[in-house]
Parts: structure tokens; C-alpha cells; sequence
């Protein structure tokens, strides 16, 4: 018997936490002399108050997303993929290998490629960490986090020395032609008279994220290898009896995960910055564990938790522009958010769970 109903789990927990990272940030932002009322209507205004507010919006959720979605799957498998964001980096090197030397003649044929790009590079940086776990019994938190600074060192070799063009001190590659450059939201609702900020990077990549969240809830309850990754991830043991092999389902579930993380580089990458940057990732590898979190490692939650977090992503920027408000509380007040929905899970949890408890006992 369950200890709360599901909607209690899904919907009730989340709220509370919010609440209460709410609760505290006011206090932080009273503790500065600031307005916390004046702060939230800023917040609100900048990151959902105009279009370009909203491009912004959904440019961060898209790759939330993406972070999000890989950091579920190897929730399910009982994993703790830290190295979304190294994995995420890789992505980016196959996105800019593809764009940059094959000729595509138009851009929706290039994003096909690019996603494929970008998860097979995603993909095989997971999958070391997920053959040492598999094979070696090495922790896959520790190899993941290996693996960030790997890639990001890597990712500097490429930039400065590889891909870098000749004449320039900003390590990153050339713009990519014009022909793989992918139309933004704007472009996407002009035709059906709908008036989109130019100004916004919100591309069609947030389609992309969207249909990966379709394809993961897909996979995960609608097929046999779900059903064997969620198995897995609830016991090895009774999965082991049942004829799951824990090798592979350890190496398929982070190859997904990796893929995943991968194909966030076509927003931020192909999308935004139309060329490959050193730290093109900012950290969304790392939130995308809190989005995972957040959302309870459901698709669903997963795009949630995604706009939320890239609501308070821009609303922490115009705060940061607009008040005296410094840059670093910002991140405090984002961090206590992850706080409280993921490592402070438990404090809520447990007095609903006897609070439900103790409401069944008196009604039966």
C-alpha cells in the first residue's frame, strides 16, 4: 500500500518545495534591503512578460530539457548520471563537425544529421563510465564527473588547435553557413500571424525537446526495454531473477542518457550561437539533475521543472540588470530551489506521508 496517493508524490511535494525555497529567498532578498514583492514582479515581467522574455524563457527550458530527460533515464536504471554536462560538450564537437564540413542544402536536412551527430558523441562519452560501472564496479558518479573535466579539456585542445580558424584568438570554430542556420520561434509563428521577438533564440530545437519527451515517456512505460530499466532500477536482484541482464542495461541506459544529454547541442550550439564556444553548455548538464528531480524523472514532470527552471534562469537575469540585487544571489536563490526539491526532498516527504497515514487510519 502506497504511503500517499500519486498526485500527493507528483504535484503536492513539488509545491511545498517551491514554497519553501520561496519562503527563504524573500528573506535573503529582505536580509539586502530588498523588495521581495518588487523582485517576483521583475522576475515575472522580464522572464514571461513580453516575447523576447519568453524566447528567452524557453531557449534555457529547451536545454533543460534535454539535461533533464538524460538525467531521468539513468534515474530509472537506478543511476546517477552526473556527466551530462561533458556529455553535452561532445554533443556540441558532433554538431560543428556536421555543420561545418558537410555541405547541407537546406537546414531541416542538417538538424537530422545534427541530432544524430550529437547523440553518437553524447552517447560514446557515456559509455566508458557506463562500461566501468558495468564491468569494474566503478562508482558512475565519480567516473562521470571524471569525465566533465575530460571533455572539457578535450573540448579546449579541439577549439584552440583543431578547429579554431586561422587569424583568430577566440577559441571557437567559424560561423556555420547560413544553409544549416535553424529558424527561430519568430520565423516559426510569423506565417500563422502570431509576432515572435526577433531578439529571442528560442529556435525549433524546443520541438525537438518536446518530441524527446514523447519518445522517453514512450520508451520508459510503453516498451520492454522500459519495462526492464525501471525493473532494474527498482531491484537488481528480483530483475537478475527475472533474466535482466544488469551489464546491459547499466550500458544501454547511459548510452540513452548520454544521447540525451547529446542532443541538447542543438539548441545551444546550432541554434543559438551558430558555432561551437568554449562553456556553450553554462551549467545545464548540472540543473538538468535538479530538473530530473524535480519532475519526479517523468517526461512530463521533466517539462515542467524545465520552464521553471528557465524562468528563474531569465528572471535571475533581469533581476541581476535591473536592481542592486548581485548576480551571485541570484544563484543562491536558484540553488536553494535545487535544495529544497532535491536534496531536502526527505523533510518534506516524511510529515505527509504520516500526515496521509494517519488520515487512513481514521477514516477506516
Amino acid at each position: 500500500m502506497e504511503k500517499m496517493p500519486k498526485w500527493a508524490d507528483v504535484v503536492l511535494i513539488p509545491l511545498i518545495s517551491l514554497l519553501l525555497a520561496a519562503l527563504l529567498s524573500a528573506l535573503v532578498i529582505l536580509a539586502i534591503g530588498e523588495s521581495p514583492v518588487e523582485a517576483v514582479n521583475l522576475m515575472i515581467t522580464g522572464a514571461l512578460g513580453s516575447t523576447y522574455g519568453w524566447g528567452y524563457t524557453l531557449y534555457y527550458a529547451t536545454n533543460f530539457m534535454f539535461t533533464g530527460l538524460a538525467v531521468a533515464v539513468a534515474f530509472h536504471a537506478r543511476m546517477f548520471n552526473i556527466g551530462g554536462e561533458g556529455q553535452a560538450m561532445l554533443g556540441g564537437l558532433g554538431v560543428a563537425m556536421v555543420c561545418l564540413y558537410v555541405p547541407w542544402p537546406h537546414w531541416s536536412i542538417a538538424l537530422l544529421a545534427a541530432c544524430a551527430a550529437s547523440m553518437l558523441f553524447g552517447a560514446a562519452w557515456a559509455a566508458i563510465p557506463a562500461y566501468l560501472q558495468a564491468k569494474r564496479g566503478s562508482h558512475i558518479v565519480i567516473t562521470t564527473i571524471m569525465f566533465n573535466f575530460i571533455a572539457a579539456a578535450f573540448l579546449n585542445y579541439m577549439l584552440v588547435n583543431v578547429m579554431r580558424p586561422k587569424g583568430s584568438m577566440d577559441p571557437a570554430t567559424a560561423r556555420f553557413p547560413e544553409a544549416v542556420h535553424l529558424p527561430t520561434l519568430h520565423e516559426l509563428l510569423a506565417p500563422i500571424g502570431i509576432n515572435f521577438s526577433k531578439a529571442a533564440p528560442a529556435n525549433i530545437s524546443l520541438l525537438v525537446a518536446i518530441f524527446a519527451c514523447f519518445v522517453v515517456w514512450a520508451l520508459i512505460w510503453r516498451t520492454r526495454l522500459g519495462y526492464e530499466i525501471r525493473a532494474y532500477g527498482h531491484s537488481e536482484t528480483g530483475a537478475v531473477y527475472a533474466g535482466i541482464s544488469p551489464v546491459r542495461i547499466t550500458i544501454v541506459a547511459m548510452l540513452i542518457s548520454g544521447a540525451l544529454a547529446g542532443l541538447m547541442a542543438t539548441n545551444n550550439v546550432m541554434g543559438e550561437a551558430e558555432r561551437l564556444v568554449l562553456n556553450s553548455t553554462e551549467g545545464a548538464g548540472f540543473i538538468g539533475i535538479a530538473v530530473a528531480l524535480m519532475g519526479r524523472s517523468h517526461p512530463f514532470g521533466v517539462f515542467l521543472a524545465a520552464i521553471l527552471f528557465g524562468f528563474l534562469y531569465q528572471g535571475g537575469a533581469e533581476l541581476a540588470l535591473w536592481t542592486s540585487i548581485p548576480r551571485e544571489l541570484i544563484v543562491v536563490i536558484q540553488a536553494l530551489v535545487i535544495l529544497f526539491t532535491g536534496a531536502l526532498d526527505n523533510m518534506v516527504r516524511m510529515p505527509l506521508e504520516k500526515l496521509f497515514l494517519g488520515l487512513r487510519k481514521g477514516v477506516e
